[in-house]
């Protein structure tokens, strides 16, 4: 009697988007890296990188530092905002996934520690299908971060809890997430397989709200954000942000409606 071939190993998707970061890829590939490496008895690491119209070279640059990593390249050709890059991102892996697979967000300027995802997969095995990493929980922390970006994510969340109605969460705004398989799934069938409308920073704030309204189990770990491991300047801006923040105000009683 043949035996059944044992079931694949479970995909970790790293889904970042990246605007002129080459100074940033060689650590951050490196942190992936590890990354794969300390979670490869449990999991394969895959990278998918959406270079949004960098001029830089950084697509090349992420090609000669992937070594071992499998990592696949998207590319607009000019910047579209961090919200198109996302969507892009989504679109791309929807028909790729499998129920058991994982999709984690992060920034690509090394902001987002890849040891905190260490500690967001271990939610993933107490029922959660969605964590976040927060800078505002005990045991995390801003340092090295501009007051504008300190500014806009207290803004962010102080008024979206208010004006969308989300309580009970302390982070809105970080692109450093961790999603199952299947709750992407439900908002793809809901919302389209790019999922968001929203084309700039404000997009994580749509993607909560939306997640919100589609039922998900959602928990949160500690995150120290530390500004000096970028090299460069921070791609968010001040107004640019602001009105996008307003958008969100705007059309999300349409997506409570849906």
């Amino acid at each position: 009697m043949s035996q059944a071939a044992p079931a694949a190993r479970p995909r970790l998707f790293v889904l970042v988007p990246v605007l002129d970061e080459a100074p940033n890829v060689p650590r951050l590939l490196a942190n992936l890296s590890r990354l794969a490496e300390d979670v490869r008895g449990e999991m394969e690491c895959r990278a998918v990188f959406v270079d949004d119209g960098s001029t830089d070279g950084t697509a090349d640059r992420i090609r000669q530092n992937a070594g071992s990593l499998p990592v696949e390249v998207l590319r607009h050709d000019t910047s579209l905002g961090p919200g198109r890059a996302f969507a892009t991102g989504f679109r791309h892996l929807g028909p790729r996934l499998a129920p058991a697979d994982w999709v984690a967000t992060m920034e690509g300027d090394n902001t987002s520690k890849a040891e905190t995802l260490l500690q967001m997969l271990v939610r993933r095995r107490e029922g959660f299908e969605v964590v976040l990493a927060s800078p505002y929980m005990y045991g995390g922390g801003l340092s090295h971060t501009s007051l504008v970006r300190i500014f806009l994510s207290h803004v962010a969340n102080g008024l979206i809890k208010e004006l969308l109605g989300i309580h009970g969460i302390l982070t809105m705004s970080s692109f450093f997430r961790l999603y199952g398989a299947p709750v992407l799934k439900r908002l793809q069938a809901r919302y389209g397989d790019g999922i968001l409308e929203t084309p700039g920073f404000e997009c994580m704030v749509e993607l909560l709200a939306k997640l919100i309204q589609a039922g998900a189990t959602i928990s949160e770990v500690a995150m120290p954000l530390d500004g000096s491991q970028r090299l460069g300047k921070s791609k968010m801006r001040l107004m640019r942000t602001i009105r996008g923040y307003l958008k969100v105000f705007l059309v999300g009683r349409r997506w409570r409606k849906r």
